[in-house]
């Protein structure tokens, strides 16, 4: 199992871009939030990152705009790489590479536009748009972290919604949820909204089987896809209609949080979480004390 955990880590984690330098220039985020915290374990990551998708792939005019817009299907493990590594640098990453990441990210979502098969025009800049999917990160991640790593406090939710609030507003997302109150109600309000789609199945079908992780790891990777589902607010999943096939068995739910535990403990000095430590003085293994 630690061999598994490990490789899994160096997959997911291993430097894509260098963390560490320059020295001493700070992150969006401070090393001490929530986000830190959550973003260093990489089981919550790829789960967590499960969950989002689907919460945007259940709204058309996301759902549209990621489908007409994107080459997922064409190149979805290259997709899968930069997004990670996107969401990455928004929490890691030296401030101005942050910024100039984000201001590229909302110089594409100008460019696309269109009509979702239902025939709904959709912009890709709609702030009721933007607000849903900084949303559906924030949940996923969070909810990943909570369920199959470590618990988190009401107070440390609410934390992490509101010290997303200056990324969310790079991003354009200026509604975006900034506690877990509002989180709940934009769910209420998104309720009708949401709905099954073909699209949804395939792209938990590509989510099985391009290879995301290293050979000795792929036995993970159906868990932690299900495990993905599982932490769907329960009405969502009836929704869009994700049932048996995709809930964990007991050893498969056992599999995946010890595999977590590990990811929990292992301090990899190529991680962007102890690389972006070390450009701030601080210790290897801040992230992983005992708080």
């Amino acid at each position: 199992m630690d061999t598994l955990a490990q490789s899994f880590m160096r997959q997911r984690l291993g430097s894509q871009m260098d963390f560490s330098t320059p020295e001493g220039e700070p992150a969006l985020l401070a090393p001490n939030s929530v986000s830190w915290r959550i973003f260093k374990n990489p089981v919550a990551l790829f789960i967590g990152g499960v969950t989002a998708v689907l919460l945007e792939l259940a709204e058309p005019r996301v759902r549209d705009a990621i489908w007409q817009h994107s080459t997922f299907r064409s190149h979805a493990l290259r997709r899968l790489q930069r997004t990670g590594l996107a969401a990455l640098v928004t929490v890691y990453g030296p401030r101005t590479k942050a910024k100039a990441m984000i201001e590229g990210v909302v110089r594409m979502h100008g460019r696309v536009s269109g009509r979702t098969s239902e025939g709904e025009p959709y912009h890709a800049t709609d702030p009721e748009l933007l607000d849903w999917v900084q949303a559906t990160a924030g949940f996923g991640f969070m909810e990943a972290y909570h369920v199959y790593v470590h618990r988190l406090h009401f107070f440390e939710r609410d934390a992490m919604s509101a010290e997303a609030r200056p990324v969310a507003l790079l991003y354009g997302a200026a509604g975006a949820p900034t506690s877990q109150a509002e989180l709940y109600a934009l769910f209420d309000v998104m309720r009708q909204r949401l709905v099954p789609s073909p699209i949804v199945l395939e792209f938990l079908e590509i989510m099985e089987d391009v290879p995301a992780l290293p050979g000795v790891a792929r036995p993970l990777q159906r868990p932690f896809v299900k495990a993905g589902v599982e932490i769907l607010p329960r009405w969502v999943r009836t929704r869009l209609a994700l049932g048996d096939r995709w809930t964990l068995k007991p050893w498969e739910r056992a599999f995946v949080k010890t595999t977590a535990a590990i990811c929990e403990s292992i301090v990899l000095p190529s991680s962007p979480a102890v690389q972006s430590c070390s450009r701030l003085g601080l210790p290897e293994n801040y992230l992983y004390r005992r708080r």
